[in-house]
């Protein structure tokens, strides 16, 4: 599971700043331990608030150029 970059509290939060023409970008927490890495183009599964707060949404994306263009 990947975070966004900036911390959304809420799904809709995310959803909203992506109808606004926000560029949110992704990563993948500890990429550098585990080898798993974002594609820059595809499917991502996002999760938030970030770590240590309880993830209390979760949502699948599209990146394109590494930008989010689109959640479900």
């Amino acid at each position: 599971m990947a975070y966004t970059e900036r911390n959304f509290k809420t799904k809709a939060d995310l959803k909203r700043a992506l109808a606004a023409g926000e560029k949110v970008r992704c990563y993948q927490p500890n990429a550098d331990l585990t080898g798993a890495h974002l594609p820059e183009n595809g499917r991502v599964f996002l999760e938030g608030p970030h770590y240590p707060q309880p993830h209390k949404w979760y949502a699948e994306g599209e990146l394109r150029d590494g930008v989010l263009v689109k959640v479900k």
